[in-house]
């Protein structure tokens, strides 16, 4: 039988890593989120959960890997340089995508960040080449190789841009940094995830929090149930984690939010989810043809 669609977290905090006891069972990396249409490989941002994605693979890293950018702040990039060994090895590829910069590519920024005097040196000196691809949020990606990504723009500053995979009749929803709309669920995003096996949603603030963060870009895990219930989403993974939760309440969290939605956790690094394939007739979509 064909390969489903398979999730890996390799990195689930927001903003800034976490560190010491507190903070073990859900892990500390800034976002990273591996995903496999089968064997196809994609890597969804690139904060420093991509040093231990890079590590684990190690030399079974595909010779061209598409890296979509959720957006360019810091905890998304930041670990773009330690993708290792993928960035030392001379016959590798490395994709960026990125959808919130008006079609623009994130060749630029990424080439600011990545050079004296905040970084020792810059993207076009490692060993593999780096090759960025701009879009509008909201286009489908369609690959060389045949392989479809949805995409939709995200209300964050300086925008963000949510993706979905389908993969042997299985699909899966990355709606991560996104501000919910009031009302909500907001009608273009409940039809974005409509359906999905899985939505990585996130959840960086309890509601007691959000009020004084409101307008940061950033959400709650109650609206991501609500989403999901209104979309008929099977299971929610909580992502971007604020870097003060601890382990201990974010297990509560967990426990509340199972309450409301049994097929609802909060992401933990290393953690895997797998969907079996099932038959699917192919969707229609509007397509952006990309190389």
């Amino acid at each position: 039988m064909e390969a489903g669609l398979t999730l890996r977290f390799w990195g689930v905090r927001g903003s800034t890593c976490a560190s010491g006891p507190d903070f073990v069972e859900f892990g500390g990396h800034t976002p990273c989120v591996e995903v496999r249409c089968g064997e196809r490989l994609f890597v969804i941002d690139a904060g420093t959960g991509i040093n231990a994605f890079g590590a684990h693979h190690r030399d079974r890293v595909p010779q061209r890997v598409d890296l979509l950018l959720s957006h360019l702040h810091l905890d998304h990039v930041g670990g773009l340089p330690f993708m290792k060994p993928a960035v030392l090895d001379p016959s590798r590829e490395i994709h960026t995508w990125c959808g919130n910069l008006d079609g623009q590519s994130a060749a630029e920024p990424l080439d600011r960040l990545f050079s004296p005097p905040l970084f020792p040196i810059t993207l076009d000196m490692f060993p593999a080449r780096f090759v960025h691809h701009g879009f509008r949020a909201g286009e489908s990606l369609t690959f060389p190789d045949g392989a479809v990504v949805d995409t939709i723009p995200l209300q964050h500053p300086q925008g963000a841009t949510g993706y979905r995979f389908r993969h042997a009749g299985r699909s899966a929803c990355y709606i991560s940094d996104l501000e919910h709309s009031e009302p909500w669920p907001d009608p273009a995003l409940l039809d974005f995830v409509r359906g999905a096996d899985l939505v990585v949603y996130d959840g960086m603030f309890t509601q007691g929090e959000y009020p004084s963060c409101r307008g940061w870009g950033h959400s709650t895990w109650q609206k991501g149930v609500e989403l999901c219930q209104a979309g008929g989403v099977g299971k929610l993974a909580i992502v971007h984690l604020y870097p003060q939760h601890t382990d201990s309440l974010l297990r509560d969290l967990e426990v509340q939010m199972q309450g409301q939605m049994p097929g609802a956790f909060v992401a933990r690094e290393r953690q895997e989810i797998t969907f079996a394939a099932v038959a699917e007739a192919s969707p229609r979509r509007r397509v952006a043809q990309v190389a």
